[in-house]
C-alpha cells in the first residue's frame, strides 16, 4: 500500500515538472499553467522551509 501511495506522489510529481517546462515554452493550455504554477509553488515552500533548517545548521555559503 505504502509503495503505491508513493509511486502516486513521484507520479504527480513528475507531472507538474512536466507541465513547468510546457508552460515555460509558451504553448501550454491554461490547465497547465495553472499545475506548473501550484508545482512551482510547492517548490517555493518546500525551499522556504529548508532554508531555515540550512541557516541554523551553521554550514558553509
Amino acid at each position: 500500500m505504502l509503495v503505491l501511495i508513493l509511486s502516486v506522489v513521484v507520479l504527480l510529481l513528475i507531472g507538474g515538472c512536466v507541465c513547468v517546462f510546457w508552460a515555460a515554452r509558451g504553448d501550454a493550455p491554461r490547465w497547465a499553467r495553472g499545475v506548473a504554477k501550484v508545482t512551482l509553488l510547492g517548490s517555493e515552500l518546500a525551499r522556504s522551509a529548508d532554508g531555515g533548517s540550512r541557516s541554523r545548521s551553521g554550514g558553509d555559503d
